[in-house]
């Protein structure tokens, strides 16, 4: 299928655990800032698809933090990720998501194809010998991995270290400990942590102290024998969406064009692989804000990602000039996308999370509102007339929507009708969150919308982008 051309060595270990809220994140963030502090370039990888814990990890790297997932990306956009990061990088760090063998593709899939050596997290508070049964567990489970060892989260005191320890086969150091504290957890909310932006000062109180922690333990001496690991180019690489070869894409395809995203505390989710994707393209980039801003910049192409609308609606709602604003640029037949929150905020109005109702843009006849711990998530392809995009749901709330949908996502593993996706003029909304780099025809096309003026050049020279 390829071509293979260069590559370079780095030291990386992949970050695991048994299940979620192990302290995954927080001991990437800890081990990540020692070591950047130190003076150490280290990259950071999120396996699947997050928005949350790359913001918090790229602030304690001080390093853009990149989404791996073999399904929604593709191995080889994955790989020539790697490559790109190892150039100029001390250390790579994956950070796993759930449990090392969950979901398809899992954590242990990604790092038994790129063959990184594994770290196994565990929260070992109100356990000593059956910690080290399950680590000898989940390092034979499968043949096809290489476990480098364990740390062991949340230890008590020295002795339960030692017991630990000693039970631990040869095969399964104990890396290191780290003590039991709260000073360096986390915070969370409904969806996950809280974002980077609303607490920095504080994730970085949390940072030097879990750095402190990680260097009173001798960790810096870990560091220094983690496992150099072989990452390779990929010059050629095939579309997620067919079996075609793929081509080189024309990097002016999205020229002259402004495509204005809205970026605040109630819209970040938004990948950072997204963006790069865009500018690559040739297309200009303003932010503003839906809260604070009066009205939309000057703009071809309006993105309403996904966030936390539902924490700030009185601040929407109240912010009438933008909501005209975006209803002007809607009424002229302007490319309109709306992801999660942004398509809650094309609603007529939403229902918050303390039960009350606010007026919302208005673009699609229909209300949202909260619905507390139930929710969707899960991976899922739409099928827009412009092409198959992969991406993926997450969210806690419900939405009726007085027209009727033009597709509904595809599942990945399952044969139920996924999320809605709706269209009115050339606004598309959904649930969804789309990743770009999945099929980059298909985003051209959506984003040119009826100024589609793709050549035939452009069309026989698509998808080099995704190497």
């Amino acid at each position: 299928m390829s071509e293979q051309k260069n590559i370079i060595n780095c030291p990386a270990l992949f970050i695991s655990a048994p299940a979620s809220g192990q302290g995954k994140t927080t001991i990437t963030a800890a081990l990540a800032r020692l070591l950047t502090r130190a003076g150490k370039t280290v990259r950071i990888f999120k396996t699947g698809p997050d928005y949350l814990d790359p913001k918090i990890l790229a602030q304690a790297s001080s390093q853009d933090v990149v989404p791996l997932d073999m399904w929604m990306a593709g191995e080889t956009w994955c790989q020539n990720q790697l490559y790109d990061a190892a150039q100029t990088s001390d250390l790579i760090l994956i950070e796993g998501a759930m449990g090392l063998f969950d979901g398809d593709p899992s954590s242990a899939d990604l790092a038994a194809r790129f063959s990184i050596p594994i770290a196994i997290v565990m929260d070992v508070k109100g356990m000593a010998q059956t910690a080290a049964a399950i680590a000898m567990g989940l390092t034979n489970f499968r043949d096809d991995i290489e476990v480098a060892g364990l740390i062991a989260n949340n230890c008590g005191s020295d002795r339960h270290r030692e017991l630990i320890e000693a039970a631990l086969p040869d095969n399964v150091p104990l890396l290191f400990t780290v003590a039991r504290t709260d000073s360096i957890a986390l915070p969370e909310r409904h969806l996950g942590l809280v974002q980077a932006c609303e607490v920095h000062d504080e994730l970085e109180r949390r940072f030097e102290n879990g750095a402190d922690l990680l260097e009173q333990a001798g960790v810096m001496k870990f560091v220094k024998n983690i496992k150099s690991v072989a990452f390779v180019h990929t010059e050629m690489t095939k579309t997620l969406s067919s079996t075609k070869q793929a081509a080189k894409i024309n990097s002016k395809a999205l020229a002259n064009m402004t495509i204005a995203i809205a970026q605040d505390n109630a819209f970040s989710f938004i990948y950072d692989a997204n963006i790069k994707f865009l500018k690559d393209l040739g297309a200009d980039i303003v932010f503003f804000s839906p809260i604070n801003d009066t009205k939309m910049p000057t703009a071809d192409v309006l993105w309403l990602p996904g966030g936390y609308p539902e924490l700030h609606t009185q601040a929407l709602s109240n912010n009438t000039t933008m909501l005209v604003s975006i209803k002007d640029f809607f009424n002229q037949g302007k490319v309109i996308l709306a992801e999660c929150g942004g398509f809650l905020y094309t609603l007529n109005t939403l229902t918050d999370l303390t039960n009350t109702t606010y007026p919302m843009a208005g673009l699609l006849k229909g209300e949202g509102a909260m619905r507390g711990k139930r929710g969707c998530q899960g991976m899922q392809t739409a099928p827009l007339p412009e092409g198959d995009i992969r991406g993926h749901a997450h969210h806690r709330s419900r939405s009726t929507v007085i027209q009727d949908p033009i597709a509904y996502g595809r599942r990945q593993r399952h044969s139920a009708p996924g999320e809605a996706i709706y269209r009115d003029k050339s606004l598309t909304a959904t649930y969804l969150h789309l990743f770009f780099p999945s099929n980059p025809e298909a985003i051209i096309k959506l984003f040119l919308g009826n100024k589609n003026k793709m050549s035939h050049q452009d069309k026989i020279t698509m998808s080099a982008y995704v190497n």
